[in-house]
């Protein structure tokens, strides 16, 4: 069962399907740390380190033969939720990266031709402003000859510790099966007559690494805000010293700020989503009010403790926060598996 891979990032996706017994035998990034990462994890896959657009997917068929699957998400900004508060860029495919990423990933599935394809985003990427895109995805499966399927899947309600959504798309030849999605095997909450194990927790996978409260001290987050950051309850944030929320002195207004504003984790809950980007207030923390360690946010992203991330931490941190938890890329890839290789 052979994939490739683009916008592969740290391979999240490649991991996922690898688990479920495919095999990435091509995979690329435009970032060199990501793809140095890819190749220590992924030793036996052709790594290439360029655009989409400079990658002719044709000699992939002629070296490692006929392709079972093509995977990818294309980056996410220009349907993202933050594009909506960027008004000086475009949204969706009318930004130019956007529609030169969607489009080459479309360029990409006709020069391989696999019976099937999975394209991954965030979940802005069904939201009415970016119509034209979920139209174009369609339009150009059609052409191609593939039936899709598509829902928003909550990462946790599928054991990632981590309430995390993501558009996900699956292509399938006109002569195949639909594509079933899997059901979901996590819940928020007990629900009566369906099997359904509770929400995996930060405290679940964490909880074994334990750091001397010393070594916490030297990462204690919140920066100008580390005094306020230590009285905010486990799982809340800015919003704790707001009038709404009873603070006797507010010091913050109601929705002022982004969510992760001294954003805390609970022991008890899922983590919000891991972003790629890390700063000194903008969480998720840790409930000791510091700074997540990079085994930490691999837990949290599903990653096997021993899968290599290159790089300085800011970097290795990005490369984490991009991905898809393998863990739901396993799933899917299960499902896929299950449904057309059995």
């Amino acid at each position: 069962m052979k994939v490739v891979s683009v916008f592969s990032g740290v391979g999240g996706i490649d991991e996922g399907f690898h688990q479920a017994g495919f095999e990435t035998v091509f995979a690329s990034d435009i970032w060199n740390q990501a793809c140095e990462s890819i190749s220590k994890n992924f030793p036996g896959a052709e790594v290439v380190c360029d655009s989409i657009v400079n990658i002719d997917f044709r000699s992939i068929k002629d070296r490692h033969g006929n392709i079972d699957l093509l995977v990818g998400g294309p980056p996410c900004p220009p349907f993202s939720k933050s594009r909506f508060y960027r008004t000086e860029k475009k949204r969706g495919i009318e930004d130019e990266d956007g529609f030169i990423t969607v489009s080459n990933y479309f360029r990409a599935l006709e020069e391989l031709n696999p019976n099937f394809f999975l394209f991954e985003n965030v979940h802005g990427f069904i939201y009415k402003p970016h119509k034209e895109a979920l139209e174009y995805l369609a339009a150009e499966s059609e052409r191609l000859g593939y039936k899709i399927f598509h829902q928003v899947l909550n990462a946790a309600d599928y054991g990632v510790p981590q309430t995390r959504q993501r558009f996900i798309c699956v292509g399938v030849k006109k002569n195949f099966e639909d594509f079933v999605f899997p059901e979901i095997t996590h819940s928020e909450k007990t629900i009566v007559d369906k099997p359904f194990k509770k929400w995996v927790t930060c405290g679940d996978v964490l909880s074994d690494l334990d750091y001397p409260l010393e070594e916490d001290e030297k990462m204690q987050a919140g920066s100008q805000h580390k005094h306020l950051l230590k009285e905010v309850p486990p799982g809340d944030n800015y919003l704790y010293f707001t009038e709404e929320r009873g603070y006797p002195n507010p010091i913050f207004k109601w929705r002022s700020r982004y969510w992760s504003f001294l954003l805390k984790l609970s022991p008890d809950r899922p983590s919000w989503t891991i972003q790629a980007s890390q700063s000194n207030n903008m969480g998720p923390f840790h409930w000791r009010n510091r700074f997540l360690r990079i085994n930490e946010i691999k837990r949290i992203q599903t990653f096997p403790d021993n899968y290599v991330i290159l790089g300085s931490f800011k970097d290795q941190w990005r490369q984490i926060g991009n991905a898809v938890p393998p863990q739901l890329a396993f799933v899917l890839a299960n499902s896929i598996k299950n449904q057309y290789f059995s």
